[in-house]
């Protein structure tokens, strides 16, 4: 059986047949081309500026008119040759094109994220235009780009081509590669499983999926994402190591010129991949005048530790406020729950927004120091109506931020609502947690004011594996920040790693808002690890991968100010762990939190930079830490 995007190239190449172009359509599309176009060039590359790191290589073949492009590192396979293209109402562009010009530029900004792996960003890439044309004229640029830590291509059309009704492009891979996939879902919360290209199973797998090759490790993404266009996912067939596009959209809405949005590959070594800000280096820049209002921070959530009872409360609330500013976290959320009442949603009364006990308990959390986040279903937002009812209102109360749910959709009806809601969140200076939704591709740096995203098999899974958490740091937190939602210690058989594990998921996993899943008498059982909680930073200086392999092991060090934050987690059996400090020379002193026979242990160590320490794990266990300079009479790095 022929796949969906095979079908449509199939109904939009005998549409084409059928219907030429009209006359007006044709003579403006030649008029716009170049006067001459060189038919001898069928084969380009865009490399990196630093050198032997990613190259692409662009194929014209010159019998069917059909684009390939392939990746390389160091001279290594990255990705096979794979098609690109794309068919639209009035033009297919995926086969008959001919060449027409090259054009190539230098990409070199600065920008300051508000979180993420890194604050300070510098991006350098290569980037060249190739345009095409089909002998009916109908035009066709593919831009690449090429940086240390990637390759990525977009295709941009004028207008007038009508919907689009698909892509051809696809990932080939070599058979044998290694393969880490998630299995797609409309909230992004599938499980992650290692596989071979080939055999892992037919069907529809999350973009941000993970290979091995002889030329490192590729993760394939996208960026600049918006409702000008369709989510992707990819399609696979058992057998194959090729991994197709697919829309989730059978046409896609294009009223005038288009820009895809990327498709990227994040290149190289695992550190390199982990480290990547690739994505976010794509996209616009920010779209937010003045982030002054922005603030990334440590937040008790409520909903692991209460549920909607506590939602429905004031005062459950004003104990969870007292309990985030005894311990100097600058939020508290609340979750679903505040807005019911007796079933119904309180906003069907005219009076909700004087009713609501909610103006109090921001008035009582601001004078204790502590922001308030708000839950919310999309439903309620998804009006322009309703948005000019909800979220002045929010911004009046003083609430800081929301955290919207239930979008469970990457169609580009969706993605507008998103457009939408991201310009008018911020014009109301509230920060945003997205939860059942779209992965962050890049809309971290455009839309500062989204601190975290949920799109992740998170805390609340009772499914979850060792290996699945051990995946996250190089799959799914590499594109963007992640609302995993650690810490719920209460949760002892739902989850399934271990407390010291579950207290270096806090560094091991970035979000600009950390949401602290645990009761508050989780934390006081363990005043170890609520300690740790107390010191850990939402925002990084920079961010190194210290050791790890995919479903086995990863240990991520972040660096706060003057601090280097340290978080491991491990599938498996017990072990002797061996983690090299490559945090920068001279001494340090390393305090780790590590399971005990008891409970929680505290470690102390003196080392010098690049010295390798053990840690005793237990099965599907880790470890956090803290590692300051160390000079005499220092004896802990908590402040």
């Amino acid at each position: 059986m022929a796949s969906q995007p095979e079908q449509r190239s199939k109904v939009a190449r005998r549409a084409l047949l059928g219907t030429a172009l009209c006359a007006g359509l044709v003579a403006t599309l030649l008029t716009t081309g170049p006067a001459r176009a060189d038919h001898r060039d069928d084969a380009w590359t865009v490399s990196a500026p630093a050198a032997h790191e990613p190259t692409a290589h662009i194929r014209l073949d010159d019998t069917t008119g059909t684009v390939s492009l392939s990746v390389t590192r160091r001279g290594r396979t990255v990705i096979e040759p794979s098609p690109v293209g794309i068919v639209t109402e009035q033009a297919d562009l995926s086969e008959g094109l001919r060449f027409l010009h090259r054009k190539d530029r230098l990409v070199d900004e600065r920008y300051r994220a508000k979180s993420g792996k890194r604050l300070d960003r510098r991006v350098r890439m290569n980037e060249t235009r190739l345009s095409f044309a089909t002998p009916t004229g109908a035009r066709l640029d593919l831009v690449v780009r090429a940086s240390a830590d990637g390759v990525a291509y977009r295709y941009v059309l004028p207008g007038g081509y009508g919907a689009v009704l698909g892509e051809t492009s696809a990932f080939n891979l070599p058979p044998d590669a290694s393969a880490w996939l998630g299995a797609y879902r409309v909230d992004n919360e599938g499980q992650f499983a290692q596989y071979t290209a080939a055999t892992a199973p037919t069907g529809e797998y999350s973009d941000q999926a993970l290979f091995e090759t002889d030329g490192g490790y590729t993760l394939l993404a996208e960026s600049d994402l918006t409702g000008d266009y369709s989510g992707a996912r990819l399609a696979h067939d058992q057998g194959t190591g090729t991994y197709r596009i697919e829309l989730a959209d059978d046409r896609v809405q294009a009223d005038g010129p288009l820009a895809t949005p990327w498709r990227a590959m994040v290149t190289g070594d695992l550190a390199t991949v982990t480290r990547s800000t690739f994505t976010d280096d794509l996209a616009p820049a920010s779209k937010v005048p003045d982030g002054s209002w922005i603030k990334p921070g440590t937040v008790l959530w409520t909903w692991l530790a209460g549920g909607r009872e506590a939602g429905q409360s004031l005062a459950a609330q004003k104990a969870y406020v007292d309990y985030a500013a005894e311990r100097n976290w600058p939020y508290e959320a609340v979750d679903a729950g505040w807005y019911f009442k007796a079933g119904e949603w309180d906003t069907t009364d005219p009076d909700w927004q004087t009713n609501s006990w909610m103006p109090e308990l921001v008035d009582y959390a601001r004078a204790k120091g502590v922001g308030i986040i708000v839950w919310i279903h999309q439903r309620e937002l998804d009006t322009p109506e309703e948005r000019a009812q909800w979220l002045p209102t929010l911004e009046r109360w003083g609430v800081k931020g929301v955290k919207i749910d239930f979008m469970d959709s990457e169609a580009q009806p969706m993605l507008r609502w998103y457009d939408a809601v991201l310009a008018e969140t911020a014009a109301h200076h509230l920060m945003v947690d997205f939860h059942g939704s779209t992965l962050p591709k890049g809309i971290q740096r455009t839309w500062p004011h989204v601190m975290t995203l949920e799109g992740v098999a998170g805390e609340e899974k009772r499914t979850n594996t060792a290996a699945h958490l051990t995946t996250l740091p190089f799959t799914r937190n590499v594109i963007g920040s992640m609302d995993f939602t650690p810490g719920a210690f209460q949760r002892v058989g739902l989850r399934p790693n271990s407390d010291a594990a579950e207290v270096g998921l806090t560094v091991a996993y970035e979000s600009g808002l950390q949401m602290f899943a645990g009761t508050p008498e989780s934390y006081d059982r363990r005043p170890l690890a609520r300690a740790y909680f107390d010191q850990v930073p939402a925002a990084w200086d920079d961010t190194r991968l210290l050791t790890g392999r995919p479903g086995r092991e990863a240990v991520l060090a972040r660096r706060g100010g003057d601090r280097w934050f340290l978080g491991g987690v491990y599938a498996g059996a017990a072990r002797t762990a061996e983690v090299p400090l490559t945090v920068g020379p001279g001494r340090w002193l390393v305090e780790t939190v590590e399971d005990g026979a008891d409970g929680l242990v505290r470690n102390r160590r003196v080392l010098r930079g690049g010295d390798t320490f053990a840690v005793e794990v237990v099965a599907n266990g880790g470890f956090a830490g803290i590692a300051c300079r160390w000079r005499p009479g220092v004896t802990t790095c908590h402040r």
